[in-house]
């Protein structure tokens, strides 16, 4: 899914190339999708006309890898193109599951664990190896008469967007988390059968959903919400149940509930409650190309800033630090 061209696309601004550099040998391959963003863009950075940073798109993605290929010859060639091509960075969130991709070339940063529901036991274990809590939720949940549907079409769009939206106003969400309905009708359109809403329903209006999106083997919580007078009902807490019994009725092998805003807060906790044993690193990839280019677009962001009359600095942790 995260090696999707649309999905790419998705993300980038108007000015964002999504690209891919693929690399074939006798004994396998490897597909790295990225953004490529021009830096002149940046107020700050008009006068780097030819200068480029890299990133993936939002999710889990990196180097890909079917088969056995020679990783070390893919990144002397990356390598080598990036610093060819006044490449200044790289940022790479990559995948939760190390064995799709190569070892990556650069830093390699573990951040804030991220929670994977494992569905490869049987449905009564996986079941208790809930916290007691989401058994007592969904239990009442079904009391209440809810039920939850599956819409592999976004025949309930309307519906999605507008608890997706309350949802994200409620939690005072960042302005990148605001998707547009071309965003999901695009998703809609050139990834059918890579994704499936699933909808909790209260007399058939839909009170909990959430949009995942599907690879071979996994299932990945993308977006998604509840009406606040749904919280008492438990909704969501029935809705992940069947989107888990979903995934074991279909061959899925986990199911990827991601993380929180910070490590240990109520929402990662709450998705937690539905893997206590499930906690795998999230990490991140960052490699420099050229050190130079990086400090003198340290500089030029500090100059602009102050020019403005802001005293900025990097943020502490973030990467590239003259993004931040």
């Amino acid at each position: 899914m995260a090696a999707h061209p649309t999905y790419c696309e998705l993300f980038c601004r108007p000015d964002d190339q999504a690209m891919c550099c693929l690399m074939e040998d006798a004994k396998g391959t490897v597909l790295f999708p990225f953004i490529l963003r021009p830096l002149a863009g940046e107020p700050w950075a008009s006068e780097y006309a030819d200068t480029h940073d890299i990133i993936t798109p939002y999710g889990y993605g990196g180097p890909f890898a079917w088969g056995d290929p020679d990783w070390r010859l893919f990144w002397q060639e990356f390598n080598e193109w990036a610093r060819s091509s006044n490449i200044a960075s790289l940022f790479a969130r990559l995948s939760l599951f190390e064995d799709q991709l190569i070892p990556f070339d650069g830093c390699v940063e573990t951040k804030a664990p991220n929670i994977v529901r494992t569905l490869s036991m049987p449905a009564d274990e996986l079941w208790m190896d809930y916290e007691h809590k989401v058994r007592k939720n969904v239990k009442k949940a079904r009391r209440s008469g809810l039920v939850v549907g599956v819409d592999y079409e976004g025949a309930r769009l309307d519906d999605f967007l507008d608890i997706y939206t309350q949802t994200m106003q409620r939690r005072d969400a960042a302005e990148f988390y605001y998707f547009d309905r071309e965003f999901f009708e695009t998703l809609i359109k050139d990834l059918f059968g890579s994704f499936a809403f699933f909808h909790a329903l209260q007399n058939q209006q839909v009170v909990s959903t959430e949009l995942v999106l599907l690879s071979a083997n996994h299932m990945y919580s993308f977006l998604g919400g509840t009406r606040v007078d749904a919280f008492d009902l438990r909704a969501n807490d029935l809705l992940k149940h069947s989107i888990v019994r979903w995934g074991i009725e279909n061959g899925k092998k986990a199911y990827v509930l991601g993380g929180g805003y910070e490590y240990g807060d109520g929402i990662f906790r709450y998705k937690m409650s539905f893997a206590p044993n499930g906690q795998v690193p999230f990490r991140v990839g960052c490699s420099v190309y050229d050190p130079d280019l990086y400090t003198s677009l340290i500089r030029s962001r500090e100059q602009w800033e102050s020019e403005q009359g802001i005293g900025w600095r990097p943020s502490l942790g973030f990467f590239p630090e003259y993004r931040g």
